[in-house]
């Protein structure tokens, strides 16, 4: 749905600017926009590198199951139906973390395997569980407390100061996690 939105925008703009005679304008944008695009990934391939294979790290020295043993009563009242050991609440865990952090690429591969683990528990195979619906509102609307890429833009496009970001980045995130999960919340009372 959003590829097929994105690609009328574009063909709605390609018409405007045919329409108005501004064909010049598109090319520059065209050829400009691809440069900064490469641009912005190149700039934001290290602090992705660096904070991936901190989690990584943490993967590997069962950092992430300590962290999740601590952060088991609170795991176990948001996911009431994952089992006390299962592996999808490290990889919860280590999601939640990566989000913290601002760092949405790095916490997409522990997502993924949170999802897959959960599915493993799943007895509806067809349909997402309690656990996965909640979960993606919470990976969704997840409370960020630095917003690592947003802060590295801000400095690649010359802000003045751009740590200005924290503090209304934590609100929002707040307030949209706890959003998110009321309503899951009423959505499985509903259910029950």
């Amino acid at each position: 749905m959003i590829n097929k939105l994105w690609g009328l925008f574009i063909i709605i703009g390609i018409v405007f600017t045919l329409i108005t005679g501004n064909i010049d304008t598109l090319n520059d944008t065209i050829l400009t926009g691809a440069k900064n695009g490469v641009n912005i990934a190149v700039e934001l391939i290290p602090i992705l590198v660096l904070w991936s294979g901190i989690m990584k790290i943490a993967e590997k020295s069962n950092l992430l199951e300590k962290i999740a043993r601590i952060f088991q009563p609170v795991l176990s009242k948001l996911f009431p139906s994952l089992k006390k050991d299962s592996k999808a609440l490290g990889y919860i865990t280590s999601n939640i973390a990566a989000n913290a952090l601002g760092l949405g690429s790095a916490a997409t591969p522990f997502g993924l395997k949170a999802m897959e683990e959960m599915q493993k528990e799943n007895d509806c195979k067809d349909t997402a569980s309690d656990a996965m619906i909640t979960f993606l509102v919470l990976n969704t609307s997840g409370v960020t407390i630095i917003p690592t890429t947003v802060i590295a833009l801000r400095l690649m496009h010359h802000s003045m100061n751009p740590e200005e970001i924290i503090l209304p980045a934590i609100l929002a995130t707040i307030c949209s996690s706890i959003a998110g999960l009321f309503l899951d919340y009423i959505r499985r009372s509903k259910k029950k």
